[in-house]
């Protein structure tokens, strides 16, 4: 099994950091994004928008690394990352639908902005933190867990761009609820981290 890998990507690392969590063995195929190789095969005919992770397993080759967190949780995680009834998945994707928005738009471009240089409304990616920080440390103030009580992918999700937010000029120590969450995320078994974690 193959992830077309970035090692400072927080959507690569959320791949990364599943696969490891759960015992789920990647072999991860380093791309040069400064040099373009995601714009030209062979990531361009795995993924036309020309964007990673990319994960290939078999047959499979799925794009966006929430879908593929989906599909690791499925096919090689078991119950405990991604559950069976309804409800419960719907409490764990409503909480990767924040990472695929606030925390996107708002952590996630803030870095972009101050380590990367983009372009984007710097202001903008303020306001968006500031209004999905406050509500996931009002939530973690009495729960340990995003969803179900327990470790599942919507963690796996929404940890990078946190756990580097210091890196678009926003201070976790604000949020301390947040911050024991990531502590704890931290200390599960095998967990991995990424370049720029403090």
């Amino acid at each position: 099994m193959k992830l077309y890998d970035l090692d400072v990507s927080g959507n690569c690392y959320k791949v990364r950091l599943f696969a490891a969590l759960a015992g789920i063995e990647l072999t991860l195929v380093p791309v040069d994004f400064m040099a373009g190789e995601h714009k030209r095969a062979p990531i361009t005919d795995l993924n036309p928008l020309g964007q990673i992770p990319v994960l290939v397993d078999g047959d499979v080759s799925l794009r966006d690394s929430h879908a593929i967190l989906v599909y690791l949780a499925r096919a090689y995680g078991g119950h405990q990352w991604w559950p069976e009834g309804a409800a419960q998945q719907g409490e764990v994707m409503q909480w990767l639908s924040n990472s695929a928005n606030e925390i996107q738009n708002g952590p996630n471009a803030a870095r972009l902005v101050d380590k990367f240089g983009l372009p984007l409304d710097k202001e903008r990616t303020l306001q968006v933190s500031g209004i999905i920080l406050p509500f996931m440390e009002q939530h973690l103030a009495s729960n340990e867990w995003l969803a179900l009580g327990r470790p599942t992918i919507a963690d796996c999700a929404i940890f990078p761009y946190l756990a580097v937010a210091w890196e678009g000029g926003i201070d976790m120590a604000e949020y301390p609820n947040i911050s024991a969450w990531m502590e704890r995320i931290k200390a599960l078994p095998n967990f991995v981290p990424m370049p720029g974690m403090r």
